[in-house]
């Protein structure tokens, strides 16, 4: 194996695989990076069996062959190296690479790829495509929802469903729920119902970054995997087995309290709180207040602590039904504000004991539930 490349593109290649690769493993093969050459360019992969992730880089090659090198080394020593054509160079008797990069030369031992685990690919056939800008806000939306206890594996997982044309995102972890949904185009007679892990979607939304793209679903036929691919990148991963939580009976049909604010200044109150709040397991009091006029309804936003002191905001609002005092973990209301995507956001609920619900004004495709605290008075 013999091949040149610049370092701008190994490097981009390496920062994009190097997340899958497996920090702590028995296998050492799942501490490498696989490189081989592939239709007059690198391929680079790694695994850590639960996700994979391959990308295609250009590349000068003189001589076919593959072979895994230790990530952690390589990535270090692409980083020290000049901006400059990269030559590597396999000993393949003894699995040794060698290194070049202007007067730079360094030799890594290499694993055989005979070792290294079979990724599938998608190669051209996929199931379904998705434009990048509306699943990266997708997956944003929810991933951090997800648990990240392994008690109930199901929900450290979104649950994914394809039916009558319409894609859903669901994820929850016993105290919150968000769902989002997307209309999509020549789908119809699609029906997908999986659990995909919340993890690998995060990667997923990093690897697509800002790109004006599309990205394709393979469901390949023997099942238990999902492969994502966009441009000269493909995600593999392994589906999560079981049955997601029917969250339906979680979003109510009615309500007795409705205010609406601006999510910014919601978002701000939440912010200034949450400072305060660290010392009483992230609590604030929302008070929900009927104004005597119209325009003057008010959400004032509460925290205190016993070591550091108090907060409170007061946020204009326009209130549709009863006033209600009702506390939360202030971080959730955080975490969802910041994916609301909307000026103004809705917060609905039946009452103090009660879950509140939390959506975007003027737009159906998104709602988060997010459980009550109770707050000793």
């Amino acid at each position: 194996m013999k091949v040149s490349c610049l370092h701008e593109n190994i490097t981009k290649g390496l920062s994009i695989v190097g997340r899958a690769v497996a920090s702590r493993s028995t296998l050492p093969v799942l501490g490498n990076v696989l490189l081989s050459t592939d239709q007059s360019g690198l391929k680079l992969s790694a695994t850590n069996l639960e996700m994979g992730i391959t990308c295609w880089i250009g590349a000068k090659v003189h001589e076919e062959g593959s072979t895994t090198l230790p990530a952690k080394t390589l990535i270090d020593l692409v980083g020290t190296l000049p901006r400059e054509r990269i030559d590597l160079e396999l000993d393949a008797r003894t699995q040794t690479m060698q290194v070049a990069c202007a007067e730079f030369t360094n030799e890594i031992k290499c694993i055989g790829s005979d070792e290294f685990p079979v990724l599938p690919s998608a190669e051209d056939e996929h199931d379904l495509e998705i434009n990048v800008s509306n699943l990266r806000e997708m997956i944003d939306q929810v991933v951090f929802v997800a648990a990240t206890d392994d008690s109930r594996p199901v929900l450290t997982g979104v649950e994914v469903k394809i039916e009558n044309g319409i894609l859903t995102f669901a994820a929850a972890d016993g105290f919150r729920l968000a769902v989002c949904t997307s209309a999509l185009s020549g789908s119809d007679d699609t029906h997908v119902d999986v659990i995909i892990p919340a993890r690998a979607l995060a990667e997923l939304a990093r690897i697509i970054g800002d790109e004006s793209d599309v990205v394709s679903i393979t469901m390949p036929p023997n099942g238990g995997q999902v492969i994502f691919r966009v441009r000269d990148v493909e995600l593999v991963c392994q589906l999560i087995e079981g049955k997601f939580p029917d969250y339906q009976q979680l979003l109510p049909d009615s309500y007795q309290t409705r205010v609406v604010m601006s999510t910014e200044k919601f978002l701000g109150a939440c912010r200034a709180a949450q400072i305060f709040a660290r010392e009483s397991s992230y609590a604030v009091t929302l008070s929900v207040k009927s104004g005597d006029n119209p325009g003057e309804d008010r959400v004032e936003v509460s925290a205190n602590a016993a070591e550091t002191g108090s907060n409170e905001s007061s946020i204009e609002s326009s209130l549709d039904g009863d006033p209600v005092e009702i506390a939360f973990n202030v971080r959730y209301l955080t975490e969802v504000l910041r994916v609301i995507g909307t000026p103004d956001v809705a917060l609905e609920t039946n009452g103090e004991a009660s879950p509140g619900v939390l959506r975007p004004v003027g737009r159906d495709d998104f709602v988060s539930v997010v459980m009550p605290m109770h707050v000793g008075r």
